[in-house]
């Protein structure tokens, strides 16, 4: 049976998982509500890996013996300024994430559960890529800033993404 600490924990990040997803799906409509197909797009696959992820904690919750409780998902922010803004706000949101699977991590060390820890380990992995991508897009898009070429180019290339890549 599942610890009722690392239970509760792993319930809530079960639960922000689901709104990592509402929150990239509300940033590919803004894009496409701006004609930024590629943005959209990227931003659409990342929301269906966040759900992804969300349904890796969902089985193991059940196969360790716990219970799911879904919660309510707040509403995600909807407008922006710019590409910029949007980039930032993924870029801080992929280091809020970060920040709370290392403490899932840290409380599974403390309580000893070691099937939890091995667990999340792959979440660690995730997370140094999530933010390095984030970053990287963020610098690109700094380096752009107001260039309409660039930006052209920037939201084609980001038109390529499949949740394969």
């Amino acid at each position: 049976m599942i610890n009722p600490k690392i239970e509760k924990k792993l319930n809530k990040q079960l639960n922000d998982e689901l709104y990592s997803s509402y929150f990239y799906l509300a940033m590919s409509a803004y894009f496409e509500n701006n004609s930024f197909e590629g943005f959209a797009n990227w931003m659409r696959v990342q929301s269906e890996e966040e759900r992804k992820h969300a349904m890796k904690i969902y089985d193991y919750i059940h196969q360790v013996g716990g219970k799911v409780k879904l919660t309510a998902i707040k509403t995600p922010k909807t407008e922006w300024s710019s590409p910029l803004e949007v980039f930032k706000d993924t870029y801080k949101h992929e280091c809020d994430v970060t920040k709370a699977i290392n403490d899932i991590v840290d409380v599974a060390v403390k309580e000893k559960d070691h099937a939890t820890n091995n667990f999340m380990q792959w979440f660690i992995s995730e997370q140094v890529e999530e933010e390095a991508t984030a970053q990287r897009l963020l610098d690109k898009i700094k380096f752009i800033g107001i260039d309409k070429q660039g930006l052209f180019l920037l939201d084609r290339e980001l038109g390529k993404r499949t949740s394969e890549n």
